[in-house]
């Protein structure tokens, strides 16, 4: 099988790195915007730069990994479908709705596959949680409380083309809230706080962000999420239900100090990002997906998965801007419920 990687930034890296160790890929071509980049990331792997993404198409590939930045995807996305080529496509589709459901309309219209990279379906923490809830350990579901919080910023360049905290950052948490419960939110009332640096005024966008989710068998959620957690990177979900409560992300990197006279100690080497954080996850989506080009399992995460999560974050948005409840009926893109 051979993949090619649009895209060798963080994310691209990190992509490039697993498949190249893959035992069913036989070889990469790597190609971005820095052909430097893609040309060194190459030779430390043995594997083949591509000037630019013409070349990914014309020179023939088995399927395609998009890791670019955001703006690209959705181009990206139908240019892959319409190659008849299954595609991996790190999250969102577009930063906007009506992008997102015209890609989806080139991959439906095509017949190919588009497996979106929402690595937390792959974390060991996340589906166990996910096992809990389904298994009825925890009795009727009530209350979730899920976070994001970043060790520091992204820089300043990136902000404007991010699509916001909600729709960048808490996008997963939106994501995972629906896998791990089964449950469709119903609405939303959200807040955010833009106290921190200027840049994030500068921007349009918040440093930290709250909502309250209602879910269609009525349990509660709170999900929050900020850009400037000093203590290190943290990821969690708790999960209470009548007989039972647990919690995911809790563990002796996390980055939280008790101030009772019997509670755990800080941290001694707490997480400093979601590569390290979601390592093993990041590895376990990419061999889902070479599975699915192999067709030896059905795509695991479909683009209709990232639409809702994102028309949740549109209606947070939505909440934040005019400071009132929204329900996502009010977001286009409603469908049949994929939570599965």
């Amino acid at each position: 099988m051979r993949i090619g990687v649009i895209g060798t930034g963080r994310i691209g890296t990190v992509h490039a790195n697993t498949l190249s160790r893959h035992r069913d890929v036989g070889s990469l071509i790597l190609t971005d915007t820095d052909a430097a980049r893609a040309q060194e990331l190459a030779q430390r792997l043995g594997e083949t730069a591509a000037p630019g993404v013409d070349e990914i198409f014309r020179w023939g590939v088995d399927a395609v990994v998009i890791a670019t930045a955001t703006p690209a995807h959705a181009g990206l996305i139908g240019r892959a479908a319409r190659a008849g080529l299954p595609v991996f496509c790190e999250k969102p589709i577009a930063l906007d709705l009506p992008g997102t459901l015209h890609a989806l309309a080139e991959v439906e219209a095509a017949g190919t596959v588009l497996h979106m990279g929402f690595q937390r379906r792959f974390d060991t923490g996340y589906a166990g949680a996910r096992e809990a809830v389904r298994s009825g350990r925890l009795g009727r579901l009530h209350t979730v409380r899920a976070l994001t919080s970043d060790r520091e910023p992204p820089p300043a360049a990136y902000l404007p083309g991010s699509g916001g905290l909600y729709r960048d950052t808490l996008v997963h948490d939106f994501d995972i809230l629906r896998w791990v419960t089964g449950q469709e939110v119903v609405d939303v009332y959200a807040a955010g706080s833009d106290a921190g640096p200027p840049m994030f005024r500068a921007a349009g966008d918040v440093d930290t962000g709250a909502a309250l989710l209602t879910l269609a068998g009525g349990t509660l959620a709170t999900v929050t999420a900020t850009r400037l957690n000093g203590a290190g990177y943290d990821v969690r979900m708790e999960l209470a239900g009548e007989l039972d409560q647990i919690v995911v992300g809790l563990d002796d990197r996390t980055p939280v100090a008790s101030t009772e006279p019997t509670g755990p100690p800080a941290a001694d080497k707490p997480w400093t990002g979601f590569v390290e954080r979601f390592g093993p996850a990041y590895e376990a989506e990419l061999s889902a997906f070479v599975e699915v080009v192999r067709g030896e399992r059905a795509n695991p995460c479909d683009g209709r998965e990232a639409l809702q999560a994102l028309r949740i974050a549109e209606a947070c948005e939505l909440s934040r801007r005019e400071h009132r409840p929204v329900h996502l009926a009010e977001i286009p893109g409603a469908a049949e419920s994929v939570a599965g």
